[in-house]
């Protein structure tokens, strides 16, 4: 059985994506980060670094007990356990490359491009057109690999499919105010409507729908998100 740590954002959702594909048996653990669960002691044990989403995986190597945070550990972890979405010996250069990318390119500027657009003060226009043009930027280098493509890795479907998708997901409110966010990039926007149609994507949408996790931006909020703003909160 998995444990699944889960807030509706784009990283938990690629754990969800990849859940239902590998149909696991698993269930949802709510954390609501706008009410500050996650800085809960005990939610730091199961990630220290205080963020969704984490597994415990009731069955882990040897058959302990084991936790994984970081949604691309999460990823590769149970792309591993289960034998599944990793393409072929020979892909695994390329599907590491990308799944860093990803991670470290793609998910961080696209979250800094929400905060300075949704959540920082009004003024900070050099920190919006950073993180957008970054953004904008990142979608070209993948939209180029993608010509002629369905998949990023090879001729399947793997686990970069599933973190790309995360994020992309989100791309209209990523460059907010686009109507059609994706129209640049036509690869890339024909990649993602082929991976938003399968099924399983609609079953990962659907996790967490039936609990009730704040909406309101107050100041509980602010202060749960952003605690590292508040220098009277000991992280």
């Amino acid at each position: 059985m998995i444990r699944f740590y889960f807030h509706p954002a784009p990283n938990p959702a690629k754990v969800a994506l990849f859940l239902e594909e590998a149909g696991l048996s698993y269930e949802v653990v709510p954390v609501d980060t706008s009410k500050g669960d996650q800085h809960t002691p005990e939610f730091r044990a199961i990630n220290p670094n205080g963020k969704v989403p984490a597994i415990v995986d009731t069955q882990g190597p040897g058959g302990a007990e084991a936790r994984i945070f970081d949604s691309t550990a999460i990823l590769l972890y149970l792309a591993e356990k289960v034998g599944k979405f990793l393409g072929t010996p020979a892909d695994r250069p390329e599907l590491l490359s990308w799944l860093m990318f990803v991670a470290t390119g793609v998910g961080p500027f696209s979250g800094q491009a929400v905060h300075f657009q949704y959540a920082a003060p009004e003024g900070l226009d050099y920190a919006v057109n950073r993180y957008r043009r970054e953004v904008e930027r990142h979608y070209r280098v993948l939209d180029r690999h993608l010509a002629g493509r369905d998949y990023f890795i090879g001729a399947e479907y793997t686990i970069v499919d599933i973190s790309a998708w995360g994020w992309l997901d989100r791309a209209a409110r990523v460059l907010k105010g686009e109507d059609s966010p994706l129209a640049a990039f036509p690869n890339l926007k024909d990649w993602f409507e082929r991976i938003d149609a399968r099924p399983a994507v609609a079953r990962a949408r659907a996790v967490g729908e039936d609990h009730a996790f704040k909406r309101v931006n107050d100041e509980e909020t602010k202060r749960a998100l952003f605690p590292s703003n508040y220098p009277d909160i000991s992280l």
